[in-house]
């Protein structure tokens, strides 16, 4: 198949584009070309980039019309993060594609209610980026179930892989916390400790798409949630990190308007927006129709990432 990646170089980009490769597809990688991917891969050496850049070309109304006229037979969208971006591409595709497959996000939900969260949970998102995403897979799903376009929206949770910082047992990004673990050294959680996180490996999620692919006929007019196989709280986060370091975690716990105050304002708002929205998704659907089965659990992703983060450099522990 021909397949066009919208952001096929971006953290789930750098695992799918060379899956594609290998399972014997056409790939034509849009990005801006500002960025390399995060791992190497002889994958590459075969696949076309087209640079273009979507904000401008949506300026000007052209960005949908430039995807179609690659002549792709699947689109995969790594990157749409508004209302307007999706429809002016779903217009352009219309009848003239066999399957838009887009990428959104478990955000969708809002705050938890019964866990596992199912995909026909109700939907009460909050904050811009989940509320949009809302948005846009209410669009692209009644599009599709009105038959006038295959789409597949598959929801990841927070990403992790080798190449960037995963999300740490204080839900933020701060490497230190992984550091502190490493050491034996003390780290604050908020409240009690017991919100919860849901990673998903970037290949795991790669590799749905290619389910979802193969799969057209059980995915058109679907979403799924793209997870690992359990959520974990944050205080069994830190304690399985702290043993795999080989030490025993050290943690207190403060109430939250004392907690945010030990961290810098950027990293409590990450953390804010993960225990706010505390997710924890079931992968039930995805087991059932794409036969999805998760390589990667959530500590043993987190793992690798932090062990590519010491090679890196980024953590000296």
């Amino acid at each position: 198949m021909r397949v066009v990646v919208i952001g096929g170089t971006g953290h789930i980009g750098t695992y799918l584009t060379p899956r594609l490769v290998e399972a014997g597809h056409e790939v034509l990688c849009v990005c801006r070309g500002t960025k390399a991917p995060y791992r190497k891969h002889e994958a590459w050496a075969s696949v076309k980039k087209v640079l273009l850049d979507r904000e401008t070309e949506e300026g000007t109304s052209s960005f949908g019309e430039k995807i179609a006229s690659l002549d792709p037979q699947i689109v995969i969208d790594l990157t749409c993060y508004h209302l307007e971006s999706a429809a002016q591409l779903a217009q352009a595709l219309t009848g003239r594609i066999e399957h838009l497959l887009h990428c959104g996000t478990i955000w969708v939900h809002g705050h938890s209610t019964v866990v596992p969260t199912t995909e026909d949970a109700s939907r009460s998102p909050f904050g811009d980026y989940g509320i949009r995403k809302a948005e846009i897979e209410r669009y692209l799903l009644g599009l599709s179930r009105s038959k006038e376009m295959p789409i597949t929206i598959l929801h990841p949770g927070h990403l992790v892989g080798t190449g960037w910082n995963p999300i740490n047992p204080q839900a933020n990004f701060n490497p230190e916390i992984f550091a502190a673990l490493a050491d034996a050294r003390p780290i604050a959680l908020p409240n009690i400790g017991m919100e919860t996180v849901h990673h998903v490996h970037a290949d795991d999620v790669a590799h749905a798409f290619l389910l979802a692919m193969a799969r057209r006929n059980s995915a058109a007019g679907e979403a799924f949630h793209i997870v690992s196989s359990a959520a974990i709280t944050l205080r069994g986060f830190a304690q399985l990190m702290a043993h795999w370091f080989g030490n025993e975690a050290r943690m207190e716990f403060l109430p939250w308007p004392e907690w945010k105050q030990t961290v810098s304002e950027r990293d409590a708002q990450h953390t804010w927006d993960h225990i706010a929205h505390s997710p924890n998704c079931s992968i039930a659907k995805a087991q059932q129709l794409l036969d999805y089965q998760p390589r990667y659990s959530s500590l043993e992703a987190v793992q690798e990432a932090v062990a590519d983060m010491q090679r890196r450099g980024v953590l000296h522990a």
